[in-house]
């Protein structure tokens, strides 16, 4: 379930829409805290399919990763805007446009690992702003299916380039040569 809270109860701003710099007074309070379009989206911590799939793709992403780039997990920064500042629970992103604290910019490759709380968000509003944000690959992997789907962004829409379940097989070759069955990630 997604956590709600008024901007008044942790003292932010009301009546405009919050920026990165209200996003740096949030609380570290074990919360995944988050901007889209001004508006604060508070995520609790995420349950063992969830973590589980995470970490065995980002096992299957650094092993595959191209020179140039590196897989980061969530918590990090992915700002595509002043007023919109996300953490993919994964992005692949070219090393050189990383700082200590962000990526500024859309990264090579978002993923998502659904949750309860937040499948609406990923699959909504996260990807809409990837896309406008113009970032190439965007991945959601569902835990409970298992599932995995692939969109590539062609022009200013994403395109659906693979939905695999259960046990087949999942082949990406841009921006990473990976082979992934859903199946295995959570089991």
């Amino acid at each position: 379930m997604m956590t709600s809270m008024t901007t008044q109860i942790l003292g932010l701003p009301r009546g405009r829409p919050l920026t990165r710099a209200d996003l740096d007074a949030m609380p570290d309070d074990g919360h995944r805290y988050e901007l889209v379009d001004g508006a604060l989206i508070v995520s609790p911590a995420p349950g063992l399919r969830h973590q589980r799939a995470v970490v065995r793709l980002c096992v299957a992403l650094v092993a595959a990763c191209p020179d140039g780039t590196e897989v980061l997990t969530a918590p990090f920064d992915v700002v595509l805007g002043p007023d919109t500042v996300i953490q993919p629970d994964l992005l692949m992103a070219r090393t050189a446009d990383l700082t200590d604290r962000e990526l500024a910019g859309p990264p090579l490759l978002a993923v998502e690992v659904l949750s309860p709380s937040t499948r609406g968000i990923d699959l909504l509003l996260k990807k809409d702003r990837l896309a406008r944000a113009r970032c190439p690959h965007y991945w959601v992997v569902d835990p409970l299916r298992p599932a995995i789907t692939a969109w590539r962004l062609v022009g200013a829409d994403y395109v659906t380039v693979a939905e695999v379940m259960g046990d087949d097989e999942f082949r990406a070759t841009d921006p990473v040569d990976v082979v992934l069955v859903p199946a295995d990630l959570t089991a």
